[in-house]
């Protein structure tokens, strides 16, 4: 069954263009072998990110994503099961500052000067579920 979570966190540091392109990269990898797609948003040291797959592999990332020292305050805003993916040719797009930009980067959707991208909006459209039922959410790690 595909899966839909949505959380938002406080980056534990500054990130800047080469920190936030590594990350995008390994989470690009690791995404890909988990079969998972998404899109991530990296605004003023908080990251909002809204991910798609099947339960195993959300249940991993999640637990990974509550060990990862990159970011905390890790708030689960939604999990929930979806009959279509909304991010299915995107590992993980992601949606920041212009500044942030790397040439060739793939995948990158600047936000505008309200802060607002188009796959910001899709995720914030993807807050409610497909069918309106909700599923159990995940325990938060201590």
């Amino acid at each position: 069954m595909l899966e839909r979570l949505i959380y938002q966190s406080k980056a534990s540091q500054d990130f800047g263009t080469l920190h936030l392109f590594n990350l995008l990269t390994e989470a690009r990898q690791r995404n890909k072998r988990l079969g998972i797609t998404g899109h991530l948003l990296y605004l003023n040291g908080q990251f909002t990110q809204c991910i798609e797959g099947q339960r195993e592999g959300l249940d991993a990332l999640w637990e990974s994503l509550l060990r990862d020292v990159r970011h905390h305050d890790i708030e689960l805003l939604a999990r929930y099961a979806i009959t279509e993916r909304r991010f299915a040719e995107w590992t993980m797009a992601f949606s920041s500052y212009q500044t942030f930009y790397v040439h060739g980067m793939t995948g990158f959707f600047p936000v505008d000067e309200r802060t607002e991208s188009p796959l910001a909006a899709t995720c914030r459209g993807a807050s409610t579920p497909d069918n309106g039922e909700s599923l159990p959410l995940p325990a938060m790690a201590d």
